[in-house]
């Protein structure tokens, strides 16, 4: 377990450049292998990942469970900002069978 007790890191930064967000670092042992999971106090967005056990891995894993995590919030954020796809309405002339206007 990290000297923090593996709870909470404001230097991350997922969404926006720049701006800092408090993230939560869980560790779970499973056999001779650490689970890491980092969430986003904010959002509860979480990611894992998977690695050998030891104090080096430790923060490698954190490192690399904190930009899987930058890239999730990334990704969703872009995906919030996308026009969703809208059904055929068949009162204004569509066909109505539930597929998708391209």
């Amino acid at each position: 377990m990290p000297p923090n007790g593996g709870a909470g890191h404001p230097p991350s930064s997922g969404g926006k450049p720049g701006e800092h967000r408090e993230v939560i670092f869980e560790f779970t042992p499973v056999g001779g292998s650490v689970k890491v999971t980092a969430i986003d106090a904010a959002t509860g967005t979480e990611v894992s990942v998977v690695g050998p056990a030891g104090p080096a891995a430790h923060r490698e894993l954190e490192r690399v469970a904190l930009l899987k995590l930058q890239q999730r919030m990334m990704r969703e954020g872009d995906e919030a900002h996308r026009p969703q796809p809208q059904k055929a309405d068949p009162d204004k002339g569509g066909a109505g069978g539930g597929g998708i206007i391209v």
